[in-house]
């Protein structure tokens, strides 16, 4: 067996080519990816600054740092970072356990473009998350747009498919604790208390062994539903920290600039905590996390979420995932069909269709205006809809596991990721992971399809030669019997 290395075998000798995955890595379009990738990653074109100096003839000026500079470490493969982003989504792992899965499968290997086994990790997990940033929300449409175009040139949906869509918008949560007020407060003191001593204050008393003292008594005060107690104890958490923040604000005066903007942002958001009540509109429900919003969907096991709401589209008859936006601020569900529908018209615009029917739920009445020429179908319209109308509202409800399975295998139920962006750039990467997993189940179903097929005409071909080989040895037989009674 010739390889390119005498003492490794190759990665196709190693694999079975017909499991789902090899197949896929075969018929994405990853020359394309790269393409349309690379340059967001292009060397920068630099300015430089001017320099003085002096010569024979006086002094100089002379621009230094100017063009394109080819210093820095090599990048890595755009279609192993890509891989690593889909495979990451596909199997819900984190950015440390997709790396270090990797290492071990061999079919990983092969789908981000490796011909030989490596038993290392493809790259720190920290990349993952700057390449990630590079990307960027369009670059993430792009991912997940190419997902769309390969199940199409696979055959394994047609391009009139994506006509009619199913559109629902869900919650997805941030990776924040429960906002309860003292655990909020507590970690407002802590926070400044920290970033006070780090940046050098001598602040008069930072409170931190009666603020762990009040936590723990809020807690079993709530939990034995001793309320009046547990007013008593948040005003006294309020105290302190109002009492930490003028301390910190009338001694960073003596600071730089540039360290004061820094606590600054920390200092307005304590303070909001601070001054915040129960039933007060544009609460902050985590320190680190101000765009997290409340959002209660009627659900009777969890009727509050935190985080942000994203809209989600599948195709009518399939369920291939063609548009996932977040929209911080949590607006209403109709005023967010306009976007959606837009996003999905710009990722089949290469494909050559555009959506003309929209099915949604009650959420989205009285937007038919902002989405024409595309026709919206709910329940509300019942009593004018046409039969065939009827029977497509009927599949409304398809969209529904679809988002269960967003959320609990591709990763949507709790976003890691920093800021308002973080949330767009997950939402579209978690549709993409989705859609993974629908190409690797119709590559399943096609082999299967060509299978059963070919045992089809295994099995016809059989039962027409056991036909002829009857009918041939019925002539026979008759011949033999004239023959006989011609004798006779």
């Amino acid at each position: 067996m010739a390889t390119d290395d005498f003492f490794r075998a190759r990665l196709e000798t190693m694999i079975d080519m017909r499991h789902a995955l090899a197949v896929l890595a075969t018929r994405m379009p990853w020359a394309q990816i790269e393409a349309s990738l690379a340059p967001l990653f292009s060397h920068r074109d630099r300015a430089g600054h001017v320099v003085e100096g002096t010569d024979l003839f006086g002094p100089t000026l002379e621009i230094a740092g100017a063009g394109v500079s080819q210093r820095g470490r090599p990048r890595l493969p755009i279609r192993l970072m890509v891989a690593l982003l889909y495979l990451k989504h596909a199997y819900g792992e984190s950015d440390e356990s997709v790396v270090e899965r990797w290492a071990q499968d061999v079919y990983f290997q092969f789908f981000s473009g490796n011909q030989y086994f490596e038993a290392r990790l493809p790259c720190d997990a920290t990349q993952i998350g700057r390449f990630r940033r590079v990307l960027g929300e369009a670059g993430v449409e792009q991912l997940l747009k190419t997902t769309i175009e390969a199940a199409v040139g696979m055959k394994a949906i047609r391009p009139a498919d994506f006509e009619r869509v199913i559109v629902d918008s869900t919650v997805q949560e941030k990776a924040i604790a429960h906002p309860t007020d003292s655990r909020l407060l507590e970690v407002a003191r802590e926070k400044i208390a920290r970033l006070a001593q780090r940046a050098g204050l001598q602040l008069k008393q930072t409170h931190q062994r009666e603020g762990k003292t009040l936590r723990r008594r809020a807690a079993g005060y709530a939990h034995a539903k001793q309320f009046k107690r547990l007013k008593r104890v948040l005003r006294r958490q309020r105290t302190i920290l109002g009492a930490l923040l003028r301390d910190v604000q009338r001694k960073m005066v003596t600071l730089p600039q540039e360290a004061q903007d820094r606590l600054n942002v920390w200092l307005d958001r304590a303070e909001r905590i601070r001054t915040q009540r129960p039933h007060d509109k544009g609460k902050l429900y985590a320190l680190h996390a101000p765009e997290a919003e409340c959002i209660g969907k009627g659900k009777a096991r969890q009727p509050y979420e935190f985080g942000c709401k994203v809209s989600l589209a599948v195709t009518h008859k399939q369920g291939l995932m063609v548009g996932a936006r977040s929209f911080p601020g949590n607006p209403y569900d109709g005023h967010t069909l306009a976007a959606q529908i837009e996003q999905i018209t710009t990722l089949l615009q290469d494909i050559g269709v555009k959506p003309t029917t929209a099915i949604v739920d009650l959420g989205y009445r009285g937007v038919d205006h902002e989405v024409v020429p595309v026709q919206v179908i709910h329940r509300g319209k019942s009593k004018t809809m046409t039969d065939v109308q009827r029977r497509w509202l009927k599949r409304r409800q398809a969209i529904e596991p679809a988002i269960g399975h967003t959320k609990h295998d591709n990763g949507m139920h709790r976003c890691w990721l920093k800021g308002s962006e973080g949330d767009a750039l997950h939402a579209v990467l978690c549709a993409a992971g989705f859609n993974i997993r629908w190409l690797l189940r119709a590559i399943v179903r096609l082999g299967l399809a060509a299978l059963l097929l070919c045992l089809r005409c295994v099995i016809a071909f059989a039962e027409g030669a056991l036909h002829r080989s009857t009918t041939a040895s019925d002539r026979s037989t008759t011949v033999d019997h004239r023959r006989a009674v011609t004798l006779g």
